[in-house]
């Protein structure tokens, strides 16, 4: 019956922001301090902006920048489907904005031999096939084509049908998350 609860009080909660928004939308300055300090309190841009990105303090900063745009575009709300999908896109376009802007100032490193891309410590090619196996399929193939198969950014996009930008973050973000694994392996 407990889940039955959580699901009528989810719906209550969005359909009491699809109203604060709606509000909001119409020029009501009270409903859109609501909309914004009821998403803040919720965490729930803060939830979308961590299943993005790994590093704590992104999140927070990205999370505030979201509210703040929510903020800036809330004239766009139409008041169609939950609150949390027309803020959905808003998360992903400050993400892609914070790591452009982490990509712009501290570019993949190239000129590192492909053993030392896979991870500065030391390990054997069983102990890399084991923590290469533990990351999320979406950094697997890019960290494999690039730092084993050593092909180029360009390439890999093509292959996998995605923005260089994607690749190089999935690279970044898969050789971290490697690092951490085998940390922990040895």
């Amino acid at each position: 019956m407990r889940g039955g609860d959580s699901e009528q009080s989810g719906a209550r909660d969005e359909r009491r922001l699809s109203r604060l928004a709606a509000r909001a939308a119409k020029g009501d300055a009270a409903a859109l301090d609501e909309l914004i300090e009821s998403l803040d309190r919720s965490r729930t841009v803060h939830r979308m902006v961590g299943s993005m990105l790994l590093d704590q303090d992104a999140v927070d900063d990205v999370s505030q920048e979201v509210l703040i745009s929510i903020m800036g575009s809330i004239g766009q709300y139409r008041g169609v489907g939950k609150v949390s999908s027309w803020v959905h896109p808003i998360v992903k376009r400050r993400v892609a904005d914070h790591l452009r802007k982490q990509r712009d100032s501290a570019a993949l490193d190239e000129t590192v031999l492909p053993s030392q891309r896979i991870s500065s410590m030391v390990a054997s090619r069983a102990t890399i096939r084991t923590a290469v196996a533990q990351l999320p399929e979406k950094y697997q193939a890019p960290l494999i084509l690039r730092d084993l198969e050593q092909l180029p950014v360009g390439e890999i996009a093509t292959r996998l049908d995605l923005p260089e930008g994607t690749v190089k973050a999935q690279i970044s973000r898969g050789r971290g998350k490697l690092e951490k694994i085998l940390g922990e392996l040895s």
